[in-house]
């Protein structure tokens, strides 16, 4: 159920806007112009039986059971085969990208084996980049490259307990199939957002409590905390380097994006949704949730902790013929649990000043958490808050390695030397938290933490029924057009 991703090398690119690398000037427009990619406790084990990581440490000496937690069945392990693998379900840009970077891990045999979507054209697409790059880790026959919304099961299928499954569909479906991957027992590497409102949250958070308790490894797409430069700015800012944080800012403003002209005749209405999956809050969140999350995650990151609640303001002024549910602009204030402030603003409109960054200050200093993009960061720390270089602090040294490799590099690190790594909570944390900025500027009213967990709106409430002609969950009027966020009308749900 995969569709290009708007931020993925194999997809399309977006670019900050005019600067230098130098001086950060305090309004956002002094991003530099990059092409901006897409893109965490095992239960006791038998005595005399070696755990997976035992194997995996010694396998070209050894053959051994390795016994999942609560129940699973036994995985016999040869001992000349140490190889991990790995399906592919959402075929798409940001799917083939995360396939690419586990396929480039170095750390031991690793191998894509099935792949999932229900669009043909993306699926084959996938499998071409993928085998021009990696013939040798492919074993994707035509038999294992599965169409249809059932084809995440029997990509699963062809996995054995403590191979890795790739969940790159919209985030409708993210629940659904992390619930499977769980029974099955298989580590999951699923792409943000994880959720998109409280009732599918709710639901993570159960779900990523049944995973620790099989132990299984779980990796989130939110792959700047795996940047070591911001891990090292991390390390900075709670060494105290620049005070304590007093305010938070961030910004993504591009051009014209996630818009969806009228649906084909020839497609289902449900099909026409997934394919145009950034345009609908069901399926995505929007543009909101999927773009933003990132910013708002590695800023709360920074601060240590979630903000509280949300106001917001945002607006539809020209989207032409587009149908979509977006808003072209959206500027929130987050507040966390000691007052401080988060200030976001995204722009989706062709012909302004773009920028793509976010920053901290704090009692002492300012720092650059992202300059022009997710990588590379080119983190910084200043003295005061103009950010000018003769105040330059540190620096973290450059080229860096891309966070989008490092991620994988973690988790199947994690995996071969079972090391605890479940991300599924604190992604779902991130997904909650991005939600809640998005209700308020869609209902116009502050909404807290609580209020966006317990709001009653599941948007996707059959996702486990779609069939291709199944009804979609949001559906056009007589006129073609489609339910959009009323602030002020809607107060306590979005459309």
């Amino acid at each position: 159920m995969g569709v290009d991703r708007d931020n993925d090398r194999f997809g399309a690119r977006v670019t900050g806007g005019p600067g230098v690398d130098g001086d950060v000037k305090l309004n956002y427009g002094i991003c530099n112009k990059h092409p901006f990619r897409r893109r965490p406790v095992m239960t006791e084990q038998a005595q005399k039986s070696p755990s997976r990581r035992e194997f995996l440490q010694n396998a070209g000496r050894i053959a051994a059971t390795s016994v999942l937690a609560a129940g699973l069945a036994s995985r016999i392990y040869a001992a000349e085969n140490n190889t991990i693998k790995v399906v592919l379900i959402g075929c798409g840009g940001r799917g083939t990208g995360a396939a690419d970077n586990a396929l480039r891990v170095k750390n031991g045999p690793i191998k894509l084996v099935a792949m999932a979507d229900v669009f043909e054209r993306k699926l084959r697409r996938s499998y071409e980049n993928l085998q021009n790059r990696h013939a040798d880790k492919m074993d994707v026959p035509e038999s294992r490259r599965f169409l249809g919304f059932d084809g995440y099961k029997k990509a699963m299928d062809c996995l054995s307990p403590g191979d890795v499954a790739i969940f790159a569909t919209p985030p409708a479906f993210r629940w659904m199939h992390f619930q499977y991957a769980i029974a099955k027992g298989l580590h999951v590497f699923m792409e943000k957002p994880v959720t998109v409102d409280g009732p599918t949250t709710r639901r993570m958070f159960q779900l990523s409590e049944e995973a620790d308790k099989k132990n299984l490894k779980v990796g989130v797409g939110l792959m700047v905390r795996h940047c070591r430069g911001r891990q090292e700015l991390l390390d900075r800012i709670r060494s105290g380097e620049i005070g304590e944080i007093i305010m938070l800012r961030g910004y993504r403003m591009s051009g014209r994006s996630a818009i969806a002209r009228p649906k084909p005749a020839d497609m289902s209405e449900l099909l026409y949704q997934i394919r145009t999956f950034h345009s609908w809050i069901w399926a995505s969140g929007g543009c909101y949730s999927d773009y933003y999350i990132h910013q708002i995650d590695e800023c709360s990151w920074m601060k240590g902790a979630w903000p509280v609640q949300a106001h917001a303001l945002g607006g539809r002024h020209y989207r032409g013929d587009s149908v979509d549910q977006n808003f072209d602009t959206y500027d929130v204030e987050y507040t966390y649990p000691d007052g401080t402030k988060l200030f976001y603003q995204g722009r989706n409109m062709s012909g302004c000043q773009n920028g793509f960054c976010s920053f901290a200050h704090g009692s002492k200093g300012s720092a650059v958490i992202s300059t022009s993009g997710h990588t590379p960061g080119k983190v910084r720390t200043y003295r005061g808050h103009t950010m000018e270089n003769d105040g330059l602090l540190w620096r973290y040294p450059q080229p860096e390695k891309s966070p989008y490799q490092l991620e994988w590099d973690d988790l199947i690190d994690a995996i071969r030397n079972d090391k605890p790594y479940n991300e599924a909570k604190r992604g779902a944390e991130a997904s909650l938290v991005t939600s809640m900025g998005r209700m308020a500027a869609h209902t116009g009213q502050t909404i807290t933490y609580e209020q966006i967990l317990n709001c009653p709106h599941e948007m996707a409430p059959d996702v486990e029924k779609f069939t291709p002609d199944y009804p979609a969950p949001v559906m056009p009027d007589a006129e073609g057009k489609y339910p959009w966020p009323q602030p002020g009308i809607l107060k306590d749900r979005e459309y």
